[in-house]
């Protein structure tokens, strides 16, 4: 089953922009020999635990997939590739003349609510509204929507998007924001809102470019799939993956 999810996902539109990047060190667009190594194993669904326990966690053992290792939350990995992301979605709407707010939402609210429901606050989107952009990565390989991504593509996406609208609307509303998810599997599968977000965002850079439309999409989708793709790759190096 868990083969077959990974299938799904990688096949989506798009999961494999990170393939096509044009290497670049002063961009921050390149892998280094072993994180090369331990992406391509990864994506081709070879064995990336050695048959360990987690180090970084020492509670559950390594599963072959890379389950784990890119879902584990102690080290820091989560962390910060969900603000590698972040970064890389601000930098994108600023290159689009936008105007950007990361980490928005703390103590606006009348209760105080220490929640940020904007990782990237875009000033004005659909309608003159500020736009709530909310990354978060999830696995289509967890068990709660295995069986949902062995058949559906982007299903593990569909329901972070609809996770993050039950968190964050309520507060939303009440600052008169619009909350759009962005939800991307690890295989680099990005949700519906994601990818209606992103076309608008290619028209934008795009116009203020001078750039062909698939120019700007296969760009923002190569800069962000490189960056969650690397961000991978050293979660699994860190639990101890060597060269073969």
């Amino acid at each position: 089953m868990a083969d077959r999810a990974c299938l799904l996902s990688v096949s989506a539109s798009h999961a494999a922009s990170w393939l096509s990047v044009t290497p670049s060190l002063a961009l921050g667009l390149h892998l280094e020999p072993n994180e090369l190594h331990a992406s391509i194993r990864w994506w081709l669904g070879l064995d990336t635990s050695d048959g360990s326990l987690c180090p970084v966690c020492s509670q559950k053992a390594l599963d072959p997939l890379g389950h784990h290792a890119t879902t584990c939350t102690h080290g820091g990995d989560v962390v910060t590739r969900h603000n590698l992301l972040r970064d890389v979605v601000a930098n994108l709407f600023r290159q689009a003349h936008m105007g950007v707010t990361v980490e928005a939402g703390y103590g606006l609210t009348y209760d105080n609510s220490r929640s940020r429901p904007a990782d990237v606050l875009v000033t004005r989107w659909e309608k003159g509204l500020p736009a709530a952009l909310d990354i978060t990565v999830t696995s289509p390989l967890n068990p709660s929507i295995l069986d949902e991504s062995c058949s559906t593509a982007g299903a593990a996406a569909v329901a972070a998007e609809s996770r993050k609208h039950v968190a964050n609307d309520p507060k939303c509303f009440e600052l008169g924001w619009t909350c759009v998810p962005l939800a991307v599997e690890t295989y680099g599968n990005w949700g519906v809102e994601a990818q209606e977000t992103f076309a608008r965002l290619a028209s934008l850079l795009a116009a203020s470019h001078s750039v062909s439309k698939s120019k700007a999409t296969a760009d923002i989708y190569g800069r962000l799939n490189l960056t969650l793709t690397r961000s991978v790759a050293r979660a699994i190096l860190a639990r101890g993956l060597r060269p073969k």
